[in-house]
């Protein structure tokens, strides 16, 4: 931009958007210009949201996201759509010439994610997902510790996320004014406006995939972070789950969980799903040791307890995404990849889209992390889900 900062456009703002707004407002090399979403009471909080801290009248409004990718002074996007349009938006931004912070899941199918990494290759683009975690200092230390065999030899990978709930049947209902419900909805299939659906999307397959995946994919970053495999993954995945009854509920993603997989050299990862929201954490345990961060927290725990002593860090939390922006601007500046680049999250991302099928196949799979292919055809045919028209991939 001429004033030598950078231009931000937000597609989609709902609660996530509001949420982390305050991290962006907060970094004064950039700039919001312009918000955009399907509904518009949404659109005029955007708006009002901005103006006040920009104190002026210019934040641009626009319904359908691809006028505000259309705008030529617009350098940069945030993502924050439901999980549906994560992938889909960010490839369409990339082929926009805009770099990208995505919030997470950062997509709906793992073949979609293979097409996020290639455009963002394919069109120089600097992508940042919204796993925040890895800036984070507590999680950046026992990543640290891990990397630096400072207990040993990793060995497992526990991770805990919260119960999911069962979502009543309910009943077709007019689109409320000032929805573009088609808009909304996306690619994923056409469906009447039943409110407890769309007011509850992360729990029904066609447009997410329920707390495993929603959360569970900043403990699948964090254990490839650790590891040092954002290029490559595990290859054995399996897993269980208590889903809702269909005759009392609508909902189809799981209630609790129990999930696998294993590296080629042994390390597994364990997530469960269960108990409370308050109760989520990721544990590594290694042959000599291990260390553990309490979500809620950001407590660390280890064992040795001595090990903690190297622990001097005292910024902010994960819920202060500021450094993990600060860190896409840099890479913005310098064309550099940021810490959670397109092939790191897909691949992430992936161990959580691999084990809800084995939960929807029934099966144990083996997986090549080189031609991203399962042994099992069925498998196969869930690593990606046609676009409902006119959007394409």
């Amino acid at each position: 931009s001429p004033n030598n900062k950078i231009n931000f456009g937000i597609i989609g703002f709902g609660n996530r958007a509001k949420y982390i707004l305050p991290n962006f407002l907060g970094i004064d090399d950039l700039r919001i210009v312009a918000v955009s979403d399907p509904r518009q009471d949404r659109l005029a909080d955007g708006k009002q949201s901005i103006d006040a801290f920009y104190r002026n009248k210019d934040c641009r409004i626009y319904k359908d996201f691809r006028e505000l990718l259309d705008q030529q002074d617009i350098d940069a996007v945030y993502i924050a759509t439901g999980n549906r349009w994560h992938g889909l938006a960010s490839i369409y931004a990339a082929r926009a010439g805009k770099d990208i912070y995505s919030e997470k899941p950062v997509t709906l199918t793992i073949k979609e994610g293979r097409e996020l990494v290639n455009t963002c290759k394919r069109f120089g683009t600097v992508y940042q997902a919204g796993t925040q975690r890895r800036s984070t200092g507590s999680y950046r230390f026992a990543v640290q510790m891990i990397r630096e065999g400072k207990l040993g030899n990793l060995k497992t990978v526990e991770m805990q996320v919260w119960t999911g709930p069962a979502i009543p049947h309910d009943k077709p209902a007019p689109v409320p004014q000032g929805w573009d419900y088609d808009l909304w909805l996306g690619q994923v299939p056409w469906r009447p406006f039943v409110p407890a659906r769309v007011f509850n999307w992360q729990y029904f397959w066609d447009t997410a995939e329920g707390i495993m995946t929603d959360m569970g994919c900043h403990y699948t970053d964090l254990m490839q972070f650790a590891l040092n495999t954002d290029h490559t993954g595990p290859v054995e995945f399996e897993a269980t789950a208590e889903f809702p009854d269909p005759k009392q509920f609508m909902s189809d993603t799981p209630i609790t969980a129990q999930a696998v997989c294993k590296y080629a050299n042994g390390v597994q990862g364990v997530m469960y799903q269960r108990k409370g929201f308050t109760d989520r954490y990721i544990k590594f345990i290694c042959d000599e040791g291990w260390i553990q961060i309490d979500d809620e927290t950001d407590k660390i725990s280890a064992e040795p307890a001595s090990i903690l002593k190297l622990y001097n860090t005292t910024g902010q939390g994960w819920s202060d995404a500021g450094a993990h922006i600060k860190d896409l601007i840099n890479c913005i500046r310098n064309r550099t990849l940021t810490i959670c680049h397109p092939e790191a999250a897909h691949r992430a991302m992936s161990i959580c889209q691999a084990w809800t099928i084995c939960l929807r196949t029934g099966q144990k799979l083996y997986w090549d992390p080189v031609k991203e292919k399962f042994d099992s055809p069925e498998a196969n045919r869930l690593l990606w889900r046609e676009p409902r028209a006119p959007w394409r991939i």
